[in-house]
């Protein structure tokens, strides 16, 4: 009996310090993935100063220098429509046809409207030669002769409004079946066969090919920096291209553009190629006098901004000890720092640099010095 008890006792001892065991490596594994997942990082504050800037910064979007909405003054369903966007297409190409039964059937009555009023004005011109032979004869009078000159005016006038009324059906005729205006690529594609098209809805958009140039908006206070011909360097991040663009036309008003005015800038055929309409680009320009700042602007280095696709921003840490990403507005590059429009404000602490690769909800903790 208590050669049993104490087999029990060494069994339940050994269990005991069997799960003991593995506890305490549970604990020591979790407190090993807990510092694998912490991010060393190294943390400043936002602070505003002022800066000498002897450049301009603006950004602009690439575009086709020729573009077009297709649209229709009729209303109706399309019958076809087989163009897709990326497809390129021909000066003349049909494009869009829109069902025309009515407008035919108009087309058909002023013809007829037409044919009527013919067939009454040839009548009354020889109404009109008979009745002045015999008043030439005195065979008539005066009045009878004006009489015969009104109706055949009146007869003149209807005929010349129904012919009017079918060029207004035949311009209408034109609206239901819609070609391109020149050479290019669908871009845009807002309806399809069966649809049911309205007087001014956009259903196509179209833009020349190999015309790319990039309009960018410039601010009042830098705008008279800026000349036609003038060089500009231009980066387009997302084609991963550096090159120097000329200002080919400045719009001299701002007044449907709060306050902005857009510059067209010309591209090297050379830098075309990899360009594609929309892609973001950053415009730089030297200017002849470099200025001081005194806005007190907030710079930070250019290598602690992250891009996700075309957005930008910035790592801070949060309340909890995590990194947070925060979204900003990026403005003038000032050396290798960068000016930061929105998104941080004074005296926020922001990550500037960090031993690996941070993430939304990183743990992190600030390196010692």
């Amino acid at each position: 009996m208590n050669l049993h008890l104490i087999k029990n006792t060494k069994i339940f001892t050994v269990v005991f310090a069997s799960i003991s065991f593995i506890a305490c490596s549970s604990k020591n594994n979790k407190e090993n993935d807990v510092a694998q997942t912490t991010k060393p990082i190294a943390v400043t504050t936002a602070k505003p100063t002022s800066f000498t800037d002897g450049s301009l910064h603006f950004s602009g979007r690439v575009e086709a220098s020729q573009s077009a909405t297709i649209s229709t003054r009729v209303m109706g369903v399309i019958t076809m429509l087989k163009v897709n966007v990326g497809e390129h297409v021909s000066k003349g190409q049909l494009l869009v046809s829109i069902n025309s039964d009515e407008i035919r059937a108009k087309k058909a009555q002023t013809e007829a409207m037409i044919a009527e009023a013919e067939a009454a004005y040839k009548n009354a011109q020889k109404d009109v030669e008979r009745f002045t032979n015999l008043y030439k004869q005195q065979s008539c009078t005066a009045k009878e002769l004006d009489n015969v000159m009104l109706q055949y005016n009146s007869i003149k006038a209807k005929l010349d409004g129904a012919k009017q009324m079918r060029n207004e059906v035949n311009a209408m005729l034109n609206y239901t079946n819609l070609t391109a205006p020149f050479s290019g690529i669908i871009t845009q594609k807002m309806a399809s066969a069966g649809s049911m098209a309205s007087p001014g809805m956009p259903l196509l958009t179209i833009e020349q090919a190999g015309t790319l140039q990039i309009n960018a908006s410039v601010p009042e206070s830098e705008i008279t920096e800026i000349k036609v011909g003038k060089q500009v360097d231009v980066n387009v991040k997302s084609a991963n291209k550096n090159f120097k663009g000329v200002v080919a036309l400045i719009n001299t008003s701002s007044q449907f553009t709060g306050g902005l005015y857009n510059i067209k800038i010309s591209i090297p055929e050379a830098d075309k190629k990899s360009l594609l309409s929309g892609m973001y680009a950053d415009v730089y320009l030297s200017t002849s006098t470099p200025k001081e700042d005194n806005s007190k602007a907030i710079l930070i280095p250019a290598s602690s901004i992250e891009y996700k696709n075309e957005l930008t921003g910035i790592y801070t840490v949060g309340s909890n000890h995590t990194a947070l990403l925060r979204w900003v507005r990026l403005g003038k590059k000032v050396g290798d720092k960068v000016e930061i429009l929105s998104g941080l404000n004074k005296d926020e602490t922001y990550i500037i640099s960090a031993d690996e690769k941070l993430f939304n909800g990183a743990t992190v903790i600030e390196k010692n010095n």
